[in-house]
């Protein structure tokens, strides 16, 4: 399936950030269902994580998205166009989406159709979401997941980490659109492609670093690596 052509950019309001996802001060809606324990294997382990959404999702193939919080103007422009051809294959993403480029990849697939899992870097019991997310939820192509119980309020970067090992355990490959040199994202990739998970990522001199650990650069026929088994386990 071809990636382009396809518009560059998609102008609309950046969606809110982790805090404001995940923040009872936030002006949202309530979550439209409690939230619920489920099991999931992380590493050949089985863990128990925290739910709210539909979790026949985690069924699908899953693509994980990382992006170190720097991204190269150059990057940026690239990847509008890869997420729109990701949104329109209804490929299903799991991310963080915490990074401003995670953010803006987000705005990108919430007007789509294709399933999307959110993981929270803190507890989701109570938390409050905004009005763009009313549709996609009872549409049933939304999931919230997090690892942390209750009493983990607050995000950070012990639980970002905890967070981003969890969303690439979970992903069955990873798009990796930047990740800086010497970074967490970098090492994460490196983990992940040792331990033989695909990685991808945008092609750019930029991103030299993520092609030294193994990582493919994103072709044409890229998003055909999900659409031809969507829904396998």
């Amino acid at each position: 399936m071809a990636l382009g052509p396809l518009r560059s950019g998609d102008p609309a309001a950046a969606p809110p950030s982790e805090a404001c996802l995940a923040s009872r001060r936030c002006q949202g809606t309530s979550l439209a269902s409690e939230p619920k324990i489920i099991t999931v294997v992380v590493a050949g382990v089985p863990t128990q994580v925290t739910a709210v959404g539909n979790a026949a999702i985690l069924e699908n193939r899953k693509l994980g998205l990382f992006c170190s919080r720097q991204c190269p103007g150059e990057l940026i422009l690239k990847s509008y166009d890869l997420m729109q051809a990701i949104r329109d294959a209804g490929i299903t993403v799991i991310s963080g989406f915490h990074a401003p480029m995670d953010r803006e990849c987000l705005r990108i697939l919430l007007r789509g159709k294709q399933p999307i899992i959110i993981c929270p870097a803190r507890s989701i019991e109570g938390m409050r979401i905004r009005t763009e997310f009313r549709q996609p939820q009872a549409d049933g192509r939304l999931l919230f997941l997090s690892p942390f119980q209750a009493k983990a309020k607050r995000m950070t970067a012990v639980r970002a980490e905890k967070r981003n090992r969890l969303v690439a355990a979970l992903a069955d490959a990873l798009l990796v659109i930047h990740a800086a040199p010497g970074s967490k994202t970098e090492q994460l990739g490196r983990e992940a492609a040792a331990a033989g998970k695909a990685i991808f990522t945008v092609e750019s001199g930029y991103n030299n670093n993520l092609g030294d650990i193994g990582a493919k650069p994103v072709t044409p026929d890229f998003t055909v690596f999900f659409t031809r088994s969507q829904g396998a386990t």
